[in-house]
């Protein structure tokens, strides 16, 4: 069994138990319901920014722990002031080491977007995600149906969240619609998880104009935002090449005046 369909299995025992504790009639009553949600695509655009989605994450199936005992108060905060666009929270307890906990300490001190990286194969979790304060999801093709996309993505649009629709490979394009904000384009491979970003590079001139383009893992160097750039990806989602280190958010900050630096004279 490879890791994706270990994670999905997981993922459906998970979610029933959560709905039979806190029904969408509980969730509902969550402040955030009346709270109107940042745009994850507007911060990635703005020039004032670097363009990069700063994730903390604090263990992952093919490294294990990576900081387990991070703050993620402190390098939210952190992240954010370095000039990162938007911030990536992973809810996932079980292989990610995330909390829904964690999203919601991130968006009590941060007025930003905030995309909830997990595994949603159920509308139930839409609800969740508006209900601990998240601004985007993330939908991935390798784990849905065309059809569950979309029903999903027109659920989160419903409760004014955007949609990060993650692809692997070019055939995964076919499922996309219309209520999709953002395309991603992941350069792990989530069955074998080894990373290339050549994978982003090489899917890029398929991706219709309409969507705003992202990368996603892999990425560790200034050169490699410049080389994704030149192919159209205005988005970086990065957070290993941060969290490894001993200073994820002083590591942000630092990579951001690099890439400024760079940028300035090229």
């Amino acid at each position: 069994m490879d890791i994706l369909t270990k994670i999905i299995e997981h993922k459906r025992k998970e979610v029933e138990e959560r709905k039979s504790l806190y029904p969408v009639k509980l969730l509902g009553r969550s402040i955030y319901f009346k709270t109107t949600t940042v745009s994850l695509k507007k911060y990635i655009l703005r020039p004032d920014r670097s363009g990069i989605i700063a994730e903390f994450k604090t263990k992952s199936p093919s490294k294990g722990d990576i900081n387990p005992n991070a703050d993620v108060k402190k390098i939210s905060v952190e992240y954010m002031q370095a000039g990162a666009s938007a911030l990536s929270i992973l809810t996932d307890k079980e292989f990610f080491g995330g909390s829904a906990l964690n999203l919601t300490k991130a968006r009590e001190y941060n007025y930003c977007p905030i995309l909830q990286k997990d595994f949603i194969i159920d509308e139930y979790q839409i609800f969740e995600a508006k209900s601990i304060g998240a601004d985007a999801i993330l939908l991935i093709a390798a784990c849905l149906t065309k059809t569950q996309i979309e029903n999903l993505a027109k659920q989160a649009n419903s409760l004014g969240l955007e949609i990060l629709y993650e692809i692997h490979d070019e055939q995964e394009l076919d499922k996309i619609n219309d209520f999709v904000d953002i395309v991603g384009v992941n350069n792990r491979n989530l069955k074998t998880f080894e990373v290339d970003i050549q994978q982003s590079i090489c899917i890029s001139n398929a991706i219709p104009e309409k969507f705003l383009k992202i990368s996603e893992s892999g990425i560790k160097s200034v050169d490699d935002i410049i080389e994704l750039k030149k192919a159209g990806f205005k988005g970086f989602l990065m957070g290993e090449n941060f969290m490894k280190t001993g200073n994820p958010g002083k590591a942000c900050k630092n990579f951001i005046k690099q890439l400024s630096i760079k940028e300035k004279n090229n």
